[in-house]
Order: structure tokens, then C-alpha cells, then sequence
């Protein structure tokens, strides 16, 4: 996995007892895809660890990993604050139709009909849904909900988001 590209998918906030389990704090609509992992992998000291993922409980707040090998609060406390990762292509394969990465998604050009109207330069998410935001061809940003209505298609492969052109939407 050296050439891979890894996605964070959780961060090590504390051990959990003392049996060496991981308080790990997460994205919420992440929890079926963590569920799923045999394995994760921990940054630490610049490098990507590769641990077995041995159960995985979840509370309001968090989730809770023990993994192989690690057994004692001494043994996670030293990854205390480390980002948990997982390859790329492995987190993508588990996206749903319609779902993207935030970094496949920037740089897209954006296209009213046929007429180019401006670039997807970031995206945010307000609570209720997700939010591109597009640098207009004057150069002012706005934001347009992320929903079938108003994004009706991303061409990944052109490089390319549709939208359906409000008036004012994009300056």
C-alpha cells in the first residue's frame, strides 16, 4: 500500500478501559462503513500502521475499536491523537451511488445546459445537506445545494458537474 492514497475516517481520542480499547471520535454517517473494517490503519511517527480491527462497539458520542495486538492502556495511549486511515479505493468502493469524495469533486468544472458557468472550488455541508461551492466565471463564490434538483449530474470522467441554473444562483 505505499503508492496508495489514504482517506481519514476517525481520529484516537483515549483508550476505553484497560484492556487496551480505542475511544475513537468519528464522522456519524460513517458508522456502517466503519463496521465493515477488518483492518484500519493508524498514522503514527509518519508512517501508516497497518492494525487488525478485532471489534468495533459504538456509543452516542463515538466509537469503540479494540484491535489486535493491542492490549493495555500503556499500548494505545502511545497513538493517542493519531488519525485512523483507510486506502482510498477501499473507502470508495463502499460509496453509494450519488456519493463522492470531496477531493474528486473540487476542480470540476461547472456547466449550466452547455455554457460553462464556473468551478467547484470547495464543499461544506450546512446541517441538512451538502454545499458546492462554485467560483462563478466573476470570480464570487456561491453555494449550491448538493441535491438531485440542483445537481442533476457529475461526470467524474469529463471532469464535469451539471446543474440546473437558477436565476442569481451563480454570478
Amino acid at each position: 500500500m505505499q503508492n496508495s492514497k489514504y482517506i481519514s475516517i476517525g481520529k484516537i481520542l483515549n483508550f476505553h478501559g484497560v484492556q487496551g480499547e480505542a475511544k475513537v471520535g468519528y464522522s456519524k454517517n460513517q458508522a456502517d462503513f466503519l463496521k465493515t473494517l477488518s483492518h484500519v490503519y493508524i498514522y503514527f511517527e509518519n508512517e501508516y500502521k497497518k492494525v487488525k480491527v478485532k471489534s468495533i462497539k459504538f456509543n452516542n458520542k463515538f466509537a469503540i475499536l479494540k484491535f489486535e495486538g493491542i492490549n493495555s492502556i500503556n499500548d494505545i495511549l502511545v497513538y493517542k491523537n493519531c488519525l485512523l486511515y483507510v486506502p482510498q479505493e477501499e473507502f470508495e468502493e463502499a460509496l453509494d451511488e450519488g456519493e463522492y469524495l470531496i477531493d474528486d469533486l473540487v476542480g470540476l468544472d461547472v456547466y449550466s445546459k452547455d455554457k460553462k458557468v464556473g468551478v467547484v472550488v470547495g464543499v461544506s455541508n450546512n446541517g441538512a445537506n451538502d454545499l458546492l461551492s462554485v467560483r462563478g466565471l466573476s470570480k464570487k463564490i456561491s453555494l449550491v445545494p448538493f441535491v438531485d434538483e440542483l445537481v442533476p449530474e457529475v461526470d467524474l470522467d469529463n471532469k464535469k458537474v451539471y446543474i440546473n441554473e437558477i436565476q442569481g444562483l451563480i454570478e
